[in-house]
């Protein structure tokens, strides 16, 4: 063979970053024990939109399962009512 196959490391070494393993995110909502997600709290849901005005991922955001729900249902409850934009210029 032209080359050993034990010399290639280990897939991770590719990965941007090297080989160390990312932090656990936390859901914010949990932290700060918040028992409902207010549609009205337009600073709190723009955290949670991209800036071409997208509802961010639980794996990019770090909210459970639950919370992620219901901020859905925030996000798209404030965009009904004009106060957020469904989509960016």
């Amino acid at each position: 063979m032209a080359y050993d196959r034990g010399d290639r490391g280990d897939r991770n070494d590719r990965r941007p970053g090297g080989n160390r393993k990312g932090r656990k995110k936390v859901c914010s909502f949990c932290v700060e024990r918040v028992e409902t997600i207010d549609y009205k709290d337009i600073g709190r849901l723009n955290r949670f939109i991209s800036d071409r005005s997208k509802i961010l991922p639980r794996r990019v955001t770090g909210t459970c399962a639950g919370h992620q729900r219901e901020l859905t249902t925030a996000i798209k409850r404030a965009r009904i009512i004009a106060l957020l934009p469904f989509s960016s210029d």
